[in-house]
């Protein structure tokens, strides 16, 4: 009778306890020592992300894909110059997503046939000077913000996350992303005030 209620038991399951995921630091690290996996995961987490930045910025979905392919192989070969001293991973992994995205929309299709003698839509030397005097006041303002403030700048703007995903990405609460988003902003319009148009 024993033996039968013994039978009769249901079978548990047990399941062996996750391990935590590595964090994009240390997946840089071991892509940078040669790791595939982690290189696998890297693009896994990152590859729609920054095809959603190339496609903002490029308008065109074949460089955007391209813009993609040259991140991550540049990832691939950089990632060993990866020092967490100076950021967290995300941030470094946007910065070459980037000047992949930079660099593919500076090349242009070459036109099969020479047009017609135009003004220059391209912007003179003067509108480049305060363009790029723009851009480094926005990026130092960037690089001012608090630690824990900065990454959800960046995954926003330029990795084109929406709060949400964000919340979901670096596992804090919704309310907390726009607290801090809201705060970063406040102070990033306050460090560059009277300098954009």
């Amino acid at each position: 009778m024993a033996l039968a209620l013994v039978l009769d038991l249901p079978h548990r399951t047990v399941r062996p306890a996750r391990t935590p995921e590595p964090d994009d630091a240390e997946l840089l690290e071991r892509a940078g020592d040669g790791d595939g996996e982690a290189f696998e995961l890297l693009y896994q987490r990152y590859s729609r992300s920054v095809f959603g930045l190339a496609l903002r910025r490029l308008g065109d979905r074949e460089r955007a894909e391209e813009a993609v392919q040259e991140t991550f192989a540049a990832v691939w070969r950089s990632a060993h110059t990866f020092d967490r001293a100076r950021g967290t991973g995300g941030s470094w992994l946007f910065a070459v997503a980037r000047n992949a995205v930079a660099d593919r929309g500076r090349r242009r299709h070459e036109p099969l046939a020479e047009p017609a003698d135009e003004p220059s839509p391209d912007a003179g030397p003067a509108e480049r000077a305060e363009s790029s005097w723009l851009a480094w006041r926005v990026h130092r303002a960037l690089a001012e913000l608090p630690e824990h403030e900065r990454p959800l700048v960046e995954l926003a703007y330029w990795g084109g996350m929406s709060q949400s995903e964000i919340a979901d990405f670096l596992g804090i609460p919704l309310g907390t992303v726009k607290t801090r988003t809201r705060s970063a902003l406040a102070r990033l319009a306050d460090a560059l005030e009277g300098e954009l148009p």
